[in-house]
């Protein structure tokens, strides 16, 4: 605890999924992070979580008791009843319930105070990732957002993501902003040797429909005309990635893997030594709460070009640890990939000024700012919302 007179907090998590399940992704890298760093100060913490098949029922993660119950898509179903066994046993001070996907609408039932910490909302991106049924309950179950957690304290990671909240009709004086971190040990320069020789464009992330990784490939053939040998790399898996795999076999036909390499999943070492070896991380994505990859491609000294869209303008200092681009705009991202690609010069000053952003932000400040959030949310429990 950062205050030595302070009592310790119980703390019941509710998330989708924890850091070890197939499909984590940055919110639950983040949700680990901060709450694993409370509980080695002291606060106990515990979570109930999706599973996935094979899935062991209980775990010890990062000092947090985690209960997985249901899968990817019964998870909803089963949460309420195996959260409110934890409550009767743990007798947790507050919940805080990461709405990451559908909401479990968690201060309808749960009985104790609720945090609702946003890492960001879809809204009308569901409808490029799902089939139509599916994206239509996702899009009208965060549109009840307001009405059920009016009276409850938001944690949202970026300046975006706190607009978007409020333009649904949530009060800005209820959420505060607390960026995510990252891990300087493992994400800092490499040597000038450890950038590839060729011309590489390196995307990292999950390989989903809307992340807009489609762009890329109308890109590339322009950006050869102008620099021969130009090649992407895509780091990642997900629910995409067959269709991505046909998209790059028909760009680079008879040569697979010379132009466009898919990699799947790589170790966290891998990951590091891509991010070195780029010259430019690239995130198409047309919505974000942040763009985690963003920050650690700018701690490796490694210039980012993403679009210009919710979350990732936040993620990256344009002009010093990168360029932003027009979503989905073609002529806009081979104009900064020629600008990132074509100039050493260039390349040099944005990988010097990532280095720069990405020292303002650590997961210890992160996990200092979620715990003083959370004494100020027991500590004034009647604050008028």
């Amino acid at each position: 605890m950062s205050d030595p007179g302070a009592r310790p907090l119980r703390i019941l998590l509710l998330n989708w999924q924890d850091r070890e399940n197939p499909e984590a992704g940055g919110a639950e890298l983040h949700l680990h992070e901060v709450y694993g760093r409370l509980a080695d100060r002291g606060h106990e913490v515990r979570a109930v979580v999706g599973g996935w098949p094979g899935a062991p029922r209980f775990a010890r993660l990062d000092g947090i008791e985690v209960e997985r119950v249901g899968g990817r898509y019964s998870y909803a179903a089963r949460a309420r009843s195996a959260a409110v066994r934890t409550v009767r046993n743990f007798a947790p001070d507050l919940v805080v319930e990461d709405i990451n996907k559908i909401p479990l609408y968690s201060p309808l039932w749960v009985g104790v105070p609720v945090v609702a910490l946003v890492p960001h909302l879809f809204g009308a991106t569901a409808f490029a990732e799902a089939r139509f049924p599916v994206a239509a309950a996702v899009w009208a179950a965060e549109r009840a957002i307001p009405r059920v957690y009016r009276r409850c304290p938001f944690q949202a990671i970026s300046e975006s993501t706190a607009l978007d909240l409020t333009k649904r009709g949530l009060l800005a004086r209820d959420i505060t902003v607390i960026p995510p971190g990252m891990d300087h040990d493992t994400y800092r320069p490499g040597t000038p040797r450890d950038r590839a020789e060729e011309p590489t464009l390196l995307y990292v992330g999950r390989l989903k429909r809307y992340k807009g990784l489609d762009i890329l490939f109308d890109v590339l053939p322009r950006l050869r005309e102008r620099i021969p040998g130009v090649r992407l790399v895509i780091v990642g898996r997900g629910s995409d990635e067959a269709r991505l795999r046909r998209l790059a076999a028909r760009y680079s036909p008879g040569k697979p893997g010379k132009d466009v390499r898919l990699l799947g999943y790589v170790s966290e070492e891998e990951k590091v030594g891509w991010l070195r070896r780029a010259w430019a991380v690239v995130y198409p994505s047309p919505k974000e709460g942040w763009g985690m990859t963003n920050v650690e491609a700018a701690a490796c000294g490694t210039p980012v070009v993403a679009s210009d869209s919710q979350g990732l303008r936040e993620s990256v200092d344009e002009g010093r640890s990168g360029l932003l681009a027009r979503h989905g705009d073609v002529e806009s991202w081979t104009q900064a990939l020629l600008r990132v690609l074509g100039d050493p010069a260039t390349r040099d000053r944005l990988g010097k000024g990532g280095i720069a952003h990405a020292a303002r932000f650590s997961w210890s400040r992160a996990a200092d700012e979620t715990e003083a959030h959370l004494y100020h949310t027991i500590d004034n429990p009647d604050e008028d919302r």
